[in-house]
């Protein structure tokens, strides 16, 4: 990769008068908006950005163009303070259409909600769908606590452990927890991310639970499961982003339950190589990250995560051996176009498994519902995307990040390596759930 840089209408003064670029004392900076300025010619951004990709296009891509503009106002002030890593959470939470006990709210403001909203209108998002409107009849999932489900529930109390299962409200509750499968959710239950569309906690986090790796195999060990899915929530104040402590989960796992096949669905560790690696290490069989959103979307859906950054965790992944994974929601003002371009963008580093499903809005709060999408529409996007060469994509309504983990890494990896010696004694079990919180190309 390579980038470079224009200053088109680039406030300049501090260039000018406080630093020398670069070092080069005897050239100053510029802009376009001044040399154009000066033959009496305004110059706007749009227009350099249309000239650019023009050009581009020419030059790198024969002439073809596949073109996802993003918003490029961004200031400092225009972010919330979790969104730099530090401050309290400020979104309320709450999970009553999810048939789950409600996370105590946060404190939550109208500047809060009026800056996510913001940001979608620079996007060129409209307000969409109000937290009232009803769902369509495939969006409505049954919801059932039967006998497993409460002994799934009581397996993971016995061992104090966190689901995010339960901690993001997911739609498939229910179901997967009826066929006694959940997913742990390490590193504790609060996310130092303000993401827009998630319903995890925004808090200052605490230390993480030394023992919490030990708990989570013990865990394994009583299901006697053979493929386990690790969620995080995403850890900014820890300086390697918790990586290690996810890599000994998977250590401790292993232990126990050496046949077991371990999925780590894992934030972006601020694209840090050396933390990225701490992971890659440990070779989970599935490394996901979910680049979330299309590139317009990023810094309304995700502000403290980027396009690019996630683009660059999972290429360090495949480059690193991985079988790879990621995911969208969709539903919050993308076009189809530039879906298909993002799963181009996957298929084009490598990436082995796809999950898109349909945004919920969890509160009044978070971001709104743009439109429900067909049922048709995933099933195109399973076409597209396996057409580029994603070996399997998950995609309908109800689908989330864990949904059908276990065979989806069956069909690009085949079944376990060391399978269950008796599997009528002991059945194969997967954990699965919903997406991570983890936060513009």
């Amino acid at each position: 990769m390579h980038g470079f840089a224009l200053n088109v209408t680039t406030d300049l003064t501090y260039m000018r008068d406080h630093i020398v670029p670069c070092g080069i004392a005897d050239k100053p900076v510029t802009s376009l908006a001044e040399e154009f300025g000066a033959i009496g010619r305004d110059i706007t951004m749009r227009e350099v950005v249309d000239v650019l990709t023009r050009h581009a296009a020419d030059v790198w891509g024969g002439g073809g163009l596949e073109r996802q503009d993003v918003a490029w106002k961004h200031r400092p002030d225009d972010l919330s303070a979790f969104s730099r890593g530090e401050g309290p959470g400020t979104a309320v939470r709450t999970a009553a259409d999810h048939g789950i006990a409600a996370v105590a709210p946060e404190k939550a403001t109208e500047k809060d909600t009026g800056r996510m909203m913001a940001r979608l209108g620079q996007a060129g998002v409209s307000e969409g769908l109000t937290i009232a409107t009803r769902k369509p009849e495939w969006l409505r999932p049954k919801v059932v606590h039967g006998p497993e489900v409460l002994s799934l529930k009581k397996t993971v109390r016995d061992f104090g452990l966190v689901t995010v299962c339960e901690e993001a409200g997911c739609p498939n509750l229910s179901d997967c927890w009826s066929d006694g499968t959940a997913t742990f959710m390490v590193l504790g239950e609060r996310c130092t991310r303000a993401c827009g569309f998630c319903l995890v906690d925004t808090s200052k986090p605490l230390a993480p639970e030394a023992d919490e790796p030990q708990r989570v195999a013990a865990a394994v060990e009583r299901m006697r499961l053979d493929h386990v899915v690790l969620t995080m929530v995403a850890r900014d104040d820890l300086a390697d982003g918790g990586m290690a402590h996810v890599a000994a989960c998977i250590a401790a796992i292993r232990a126990v339950r050496p046949s077991a096949r371990v999925e780590t669905l894992v934030s972006d560790a601020k694209g840090d190589p050396a933390s990225l690696e701490v992971l890659f290490a440990a070779r989970p069989d599935v490394m996901n990250h979910n680049i979330e959103s299309v590139a317009r979307l990023q810094r309304a859906v995700r502000p403290s995560a980027g396009y690019a950054r996630s683009l660059g965790v999972l290429s360090r992944s495949k480059a690193a051996g991985l079988t790879t994974k990621s995911g969208l929601v969709v539903g919050m003002g993308e076009t189809s176009d530039e879906i298909d371009g993002c799963l181009a963008d996957l298929a084009g580093i490598g990436v082995d498994i796809v999950t898109i499903g349909q945004y919920l809005r969890p509160t009044s709060h978070h971001l709104p519902v743009s439109r429900w999408v067909l049922p048709e529409e995933f099933e195109r996007w399973k076409v597209i995307g396996e057409r580029l060469g994603i070996g399997h994509v998950e995609a309908s309504p109800l689908t989330r990040s864990s949904y059908h983990a276990k065979q989806a890494a069956d069909q690009v990896a085949g079944p376990a390596a060391h399978p269950a010696a008796d599997p009528a004694a002991d059945p194969a079990g997967v954990l699965v759930g919903t997406a991570t919180p983890v936060s513009l190309r």
